[in-house]
């Protein structure tokens, strides 16, 4: 078969497709509009102001909006993490154990926020206590926070950088995962 009449049956296939099926081309219209559009409410939400969503700090019991936890100036990871996600746990022990080093390297803050409901608050304080984490941490036990930033599984992972803003977003964990977050931290405090 020779590259015309290879052109020629994929013109009649083309053909058929969008002359005899109004419903291929709905479903392949429809795709192209979602992933137009989940990249357009991704690049939004970046460009938003944090939300002032309540989360309640797991140490004095005070509840506090997400976005006064941020302190401007300064580049803050935050990492979303449960009492029964082995990544998050694997995730957050990684970054606590390279934070003198990268502390060393570039100004910024670290804070966790459990998605725990609330019933497993005292699990949560158990565990933070139990690993030694010397960093802020806080439950979003309704899951409004959550909802505020549009994200559905642990872990997840947040850079915010100095203006406030969401720089660098990432669901999931992998070992070794944490440098790539890194990377992203060094660029922002430098700016």
């Amino acid at each position: 078969m020779s590259n015309l009449d290879c052109l020629v049956n994929f013109g009649k296939v083309f053909d058929y497709l969008f002359t005899k099926t109004d419903l291929f081309m709905k479903k392949v219209m429809a795709t192209v509009v979602a992933i137009v559009l989940s990249g357009s409410a991704m690049l939004a939400q970046t460009a938003a102001e944090l939300p002032d969503t309540q989360i309640k700090d797991v140490n004095s019991s005070k509840k506090v909006a997400f976005n006064n936890t941020i302190e401007k100036g300064k580049v803050t990871l935050v990492s979303f993490w449960a009492t029964w996600c082995v990544p998050c746990k694997k995730e957050i022990k990684n970054v606590r154990e390279k934070m003198p080093q990268w502390k060393q390297e570039a100004d910024f803050n670290y804070m966790t926020v459990s998605i725990d409901e609330s019933k497993a608050e005292g699990l949560v304080r158990s565990y933070a206590k139990s690993q030694g984490w010397d960093f802020p941490y806080y439950i979003d036990a309704n899951s409004d926070l959550k909802r505020s930033l549009n994200f559905q599984n642990v872990p997840f992972t947040l850079v915010i950088d100095k203006n406030g803003k969401i720089a660098y977003s990432h669901t999931g964990y992998e070992e070794g995962g944490e440098e790539e977050v890194w990377a992203k931290i060094k660029e922002l405090s430098k700016q």
